[in-house]
């Protein structure tokens, strides 16, 4: 008697069964209990003509493939039900890889061809009322719970389509969150409520996966909530609770004649007219920096935002180059008076050598000095003695500086030492 069924047995009945549905079945008028019923008689019967002696939980498997094949996005399914999964990445049809625990592994399964995987495709950005063909082969979209989903097609990916899921997290991040995760200390978490209760212009900065979004959401609910504010997104990504006077948008790709974009740029510039109280960005990344700067520098204090950056100096000239990119007849010394003057406090996030996510510092900008924008850490992550090379141990320390810009602390009535 057989064990198992190898993966290529599997495929092959899931696409005969697949095949024989489609041209049996009249999927409209079918409901799903009464079409899995179907299938699951089909691939008996498909089993007991190859004589296949199989398992029950492999006749499941191959059920619920072919109906999620239909009705749904495939062997994606049972991935994107996985909560230990937060990164799913899919280059062409056999190569699937997964991140768990901030490591990434190859998954045994793949799709039965290029065209289920571009059937699929299709279903993701049509749920989300976005485009994808040859002519438009690049989309930035969301599943229904909120997972971050892009999508390349050839010929623009050489190995097939390439889809990267981020996983939408079911729990919304917050500060209590951080500190059962050990990202920061309550020490960290108080000094950071006071400065968003004090309206301070926040940037979060960090590398690829470092947590940047996820921190953005904890510090978003911190707001009081009798606030307005409008968030703008490549893609919905923000869960923020408890705030009823919220506004959520998001960027649109060009339709197949090249018109119809919305932009970052255009969406800060719209949330201008819409009575914001504070203006959250889930990512700056080009021309939008200078009107994100001018939005914090003209009366909507207490903004968020996040970039990409390897240190919060980094993060200073990735903001001197987008602006740049929207405004290059701008002197340099305007802009460094610009980002010194609208930003108070970077954050910068990182992940270590054993995967772990840590916010790494948080720095106070001043203002300009010599030509150069002038940082005054506060916290710094510290190493402690328990650190290894496999398992990283410390936190973050407080360096001993004061915090110089106390201006905001006393317009909000805080009177407080930080």
């Amino acid at each position: 008697m057989r064990k198992s069924m190898t993966l290529e047995e599997k495929k092959k009945i899931i696409r005969d069964v697949r095949a024989w549905i489609y041209e049996s079945t009249d999927l409209n008028r079918i409901r799903d209990d009464e079409l899995e019923a179907v299938i699951r008689e089909h691939a008996l019967l498909r089993l007991e003509e190859g004589s296949v002696l199989t398992r029950p939980s492999e006749l499941a498997e191959i059920v619920s493939g072919v109906f999620h094949s239909i009705r749904g996005l495939g062997i994606l399914e049972s991935l994107l039900t996985d909560d230990e999964i937060t990164e799913i990445m899919i280059n062409g049809t056999d190569h699937i890889f997964v991140e768990k625990s901030g490591v990434v592994t190859r998954v045994d399964a793949a799709f039965d061809s290029e065209e289920q995987l571009r059937e699929i495709i299709q279903r993701i950005v049509g749920q989300a009322g976005r485009e994808v063909n040859e002519s438009c082969p690049i989309v930035d979209t969301r599943l229904p719970d909120g997972s971050r989903v892009n999508v390349v097609l050839p010929r623009i990916s050489a190995i097939g389509p390439a889809v990267t899921i981020r996983k939408f997290s079911k729990d919304p991040m917050t500060m209590e969150r951080l500190l059962r995760l050990g990202s920061i200390t309550p020490e960290v978490a108080n000094f950071l409520e006071t400065l968003v209760r004090a309206r301070y212009n926040i940037f979060i900065s960090g590398g690829t996966g470092s947590g940047k979004t996820t921190f953005l959401n904890a510090l978003s609910g911190l707001i009081p909530p009798e606030e307005r504010l409008i968030t703008i997104e490549d893609s919905l990504e923000l869960q923020i609770e408890g705030k009823p006077n919220l506004v959520s948008m998001e960027t649109r790709n060009e339709n197949m004649a090249g018109e119809g974009a919305i932009t970052i740029r255009q969406l800060i510039r719209t949330s201008l007219r819409m009575r914001p109280d504070r203006i959250i960005v889930g990512e700056i990344r080009g021309e939008e920096a200078l009107d994100m700067l001018q939005a914090m520098n003209t009366g909507h204090d207490g903004s968020l935002s996040t970039g990409h950056a390897n240190s919060s100096r980094d993060m200073l000239s990735r903001m001197e180059t987008m602006v740049l990119q929207g405004a290059s007849q701008l002197p340099l010394p305007a802009i460094r008076n610009q980002i010194a003057s609208a930003v108070d406090i970077i954050i910068h996030l990182a992940r270590h050598r054993d995967h772990s996510r840590r916010t790494m510092e948080i720095t106070e900008v001043l203002g300009v000095k010599d030509g150069e924008v002038q940082l005054n850490p506060l916290f710094v992550f510290e190493e402690d003695e328990d650190t290894t090379m496999e398992k990283v141990s410390g936190k973050l320390v407080r360096t001993g500086n004061p915090l110089i810009q106390t201006g905001k602390l006393k317009l909000a009535g805080l009177k407080v030492e930080i």
